[in-house]
């Protein structure tokens, strides 16, 4: 891999030293003298590497490395472009619909017994949520139930770029004034597509994915114009 392309010092010392996951880096001042690289520069390097979840620091234990982690890259441009209004979560979960959809016949064939089974449980306990007295709404067991279906990819960028898709999907707030049906018909597609799964239909499932794609509304349901976009 062509190093150059990546500006920054302290980046390429972790590559070029082969520094893995939970290895302790040397003082910047080491580096500093190892490199010829100023103490400053490698500290405003360091300071974007830890935000971007490469490195960790924390008193005497020093620097470490972190595992590879695409989620904190990705998640800053995302949240970023929608706060400006540059881009639209339309656009992400257009995005984030065609990985799921394209990837699907691998992702469930790698899901085991015990996966389906969890699969069935978070199931359960959205039913249980919204079925209780009071109503809970199981926006945890939404993520988890999507997460849990392309767990077994072993992808980081997929698995990065769907964890992002939901924290923007939170942070939009789209389903915070929708009625209960709509839950309620979410929940029968991931109860049906949990089904699917289980008798190994998989063409099925995927249908019932797509289908359920096109429940979520465009924008809040107190802004909706009455258009709905893709889920």
């Amino acid at each position: 891999m062509r190093l150059d392309k990546l500006d920054s010092d302290f980046l390429r010392y972790l590559i070029e030293k082969h520094i893995q996951s939970g290895d302790q880096l040397p003082t910047l001042s080491e580096m500093s003298a190892e490199l010829g690289v100023s103490v400053g520069k490698l500290r405003e390097e360091l300071s974007v590497a830890r935000a971007l979840g490469f490195v960790t620091v924390r008193p005497r234990v020093g620097i470490q490395r972190a595992p590879f982690d695409f989620l904190p890259a990705v998640l800053t441009a995302v949240l970023y472009s929608l706060g400006t209004g540059e881009a639209a979560f339309a656009q992400f979960s257009q995005l984030r619909r065609a990985i799921e959809s394209h990837l699907w016949p691998d992702a469930v064939a790698r899901l085991t017994e015990e996966d389906k089974q969890e699969l069935k449980q978070i199931v359960a306990n959205a039913w249980l949520k919204l079925r209780g007295s009071p109503i809970h709404l199981p926006n945890g067991e939404h993520r988890q139930f999507h997460l849990k279906i392309y767990s077994r990819l072993e992808n980081p960028f997929v698995k990065g770029l769907l964890e992002a898709y939901w924290e923007a999907y939170e942070a939009s707030e789209l389903t915070r004034f929708v009625g209960y049906e709509y839950w309620v018909e979410v929940w029968t597609y991931h109860e049906n597509i949990v089904d699917a799964l289980c008798k190994n239909e998989f063409e099925r499932g995927r249908q019932l994915l797509l289908e359920h794609f096109s429940l979520l509304p465009e924008r809040p349901a107190n802004e909706s114009d009455g258009q709905n976009s893709n889920m």
